[in-house]
């Protein structure tokens, strides 16, 4: 079993036609992933690589039982993207865009509140489960099926915290990139409570960062709901006070949102935290012996 992503994963890609859309479009097809079609305005009737192209997600979801929605669309126009899958009836959107405004994302966001549709993202590398489904740019070769999921708001830490657990025979269940901007979709508290309902998944990986409050809000949700082990890791501990480091949420006011301030809040919660990525694989041998 995964979360999010899976055997039943039946993938439209907005942007599909452009550069990106197409190279990770094929990537995550040769991975296994169903992917059913494509969307670009004004080019329906065409294919890439075999996969049919329309004008409109609500055409793919009518068309090809489209359920997953990948978004490779520009900054200006990806909020629309989002809205257009999420009223057309996809389950889940990966948006994958960087830069667009908080503003738009605002909108995005009340628009979905009690909705239907999850989001993972905007600016984020997507979701993973080995070897059955990957929806983003998420390398499939460092990844091994298992029973370790993990979270993360930066891309990056994904790709080495998994390689490092994938190196010591630590598969994974399903791998989340939940992206860094200030105002996203699925956050940490959704997708611990996914993976504690998951019966395969045993132990849990939570990466954060300086900036925000998600890290301490998922610290008294383990404390209150999360009967698995957690492993964390905050990137940031040496980042100075005031500074955006990285991600546009990645940014400390005062005391709050700094590394020793959230994994003294993991800490609390009964969550072991490395101290370096490396550490982290470290920590989750130990806390599954």
């Amino acid at each position: 079993m995964s979360i999010l992503v899976g055997p039943d994963t039946r993938l439209v890609v907005q942007g599909i036609t452009g550069n990106e859309g197409t190279f990770h479009t094929l990537r995550d097809r040769a991975y296994g992933t169903s992917v059913v079609a494509g969307v670009t305005p004004g080019k329906a009737g065409h294919d890439v690589d075999g996969i049919p192209v329309y004008d409109t997600v609500g055409d793919a979801v009518r068309e090809q039982g489209a359920n997953t929605a990948m978004v490779f669309v520009p900054a200006r126009f990806a909020a629309e993207a989002i809205l257009e899958s999420a009223d057309a009836g996809v389950a889940l959107v990966v948006c994958i865009t960087e830069g667009i405004p908080v503003q738009d994302m605002a909108t995005v966001h009340s628009h979905l509140r009690g909705g239907r549709t999850t989001l993972v993202g905007p600016n984020c590398p997507g979701v993973i489960s080995p070897g059955t489904a990957n929806v983003g740019i998420i390398p499939g070769e460092i990844c091994t099926p298992g029973r370790v999921g993990l979270v993360s708001r930066s891309g990056t830490l994904v790709y080495q915290i998994v390689h490092e657990l994938t190196q010591r025979g630590l598969g994974q269940s399903t791998c989340v990139g939940m992206g860094g901007d200030p105002v996203h979709g699925l956050g940490f508290i959704e997708a611990l409570a996914m993976f504690q309902d998951d019966p395969e998944t045993d132990l849990v990986v939570l990466t954060g960062e300086i900036g925000g409050d998600d890290e301490e809000r998922a610290a008294a949700f383990v404390a209150d709901h999360v009967t698995k082990p957690v492993v964390g890791y905050i990137a940031g501990f040496e980042a100075p006070p005031g500074k955006r480091m990285g991600h546009a949420g990645a940014i400390v006011t005062g005391s709050r949102g700094t590394a020793a301030a959230k994994a003294e809040a993991l800490e609390a919660s009964g969550v072991a935290v490395a101290r370096t990525p490396s550490q982290v694989a470290e920590l989750v041998v130990e806390a599954l012996r």
